[in-house]
């Protein structure tokens, strides 16, 4: 028996000893993927979200669907910023570190099926850190299809058999400033030797509403509808920028639609202070 004893620990700790070895490895495995100079990969995505992607129901009841939503995105640029950016008072972002993401790009954000994934508009080193904020320009494009246009949307909108084909040339300049993405997971925390992603969300659901919310939901109260462009439509057709949209919507209607631009700009369901600029 006193031999037994004395053999079983001598059998444990010989075993114990690959055991703290393995544990060892991730840590030394992790220290190896650091990277010396404390840079790592940021990535900008664009995204249109379900509605873009999926389609859905305008707030008077017009099913909506995009062939192509172009956006020309110019000026990007993401920052490490202190104190965090506050987007609902506006103002200067105070970088401590800023990079440029994006000089000029055009995307479509219906590019992709159904469940394609937010469109990778840029990839580039950046130093490692917190980047909590980001701002683009959305300028006229110079080349087709958006030549001369920030935004254009292309699709068609169904409601009681009657089907409308829409191109909206938005020929307004706009300007963003958000601080940190407000969604399920925190975006922009780089690791040196890592990748990280900052998202410039577009939500089109603050143009035509929500079938799926309440009459009395703030987005849809806010929000023009498709039926005012569908009363505007010539054989089934709308084909306009913001000037002949001006002389065919009622004045109320299109000042609506004027306001809403600057909203569509997000990142995620994080706000953006927002500008006309341009024209």
């Amino acid at each position: 028996m006193k031999k037994t004893s004395l053999i079983i620990p001598a059998i444990l700790g010989f075993s114990l000893l690959p055991l703290f070895s393995c544990s060892n490895s991730p840590v030394a495995n992790e220290s190896n993927n650091q990277d010396p100079s404390g840079e790592g990969t940021l990535q900008l995505r664009a995204n249109g979200e379900d509605f873009v992607r999926q389609g859905f129901v305008s707030k008077d009841g017009w099913q909506i669907s995009f062939d192509h939503i172009y956006v020309n995105l110019a000026e990007v640029k993401a920052y490490q910023t202190d104190p965090p950016y506050d987007a609902h008072k506006g103002g200067e972002i105070q970088a401590q570190e800023t990079l440029n993401l994006v000089s000029m790009k055009t995307v479509d954000l219906a590019a992709g099926d159904e469940n394609a994934e937010p469109i990778l508009v840029a990839e580039v080193p950046a130093k490692a850190g917190r980047y909590n904020a980001l701002s683009w320009k959305m300028t006229p494009g110079n080349s087709e299809p958006n030549q001369g246009y920030p935004l254009v949307l292309i699709g068609k909108a169904i409601k009681e058999g009657e089907t409308i084909n829409f191109n909206l040339k938005i020929n307004q300049e706009l300007a963003f400033k958000c601080g940190d993405f407000v969604g399920e997971e925190r975006k922009g925390i780089l690791s040196p030797g890592g990748k990280a992603d900052l998202e410039a969300t577009f939500h089109f659901d603050h143009l035509f509403g929500d079938g799926e919310s309440p009459p009395d939901d703030e987005i849809n109260t806010g929000s023009l509808g498709f039926s005012p462009l569908a009363n505007i439509a010539a054989n089934n057709q709308i084909e306009a920028d913001l000037t002949s949209l001006k002389a065919k919507l009622n004045s109320a209607d299109y000042e609506k639609l004027k306001g809403i631009l600057p909203s569509l700009g997000h990142v995620g369901e994080g706000h953006c202070h927002e500008l006309l600029t341009g024209k």
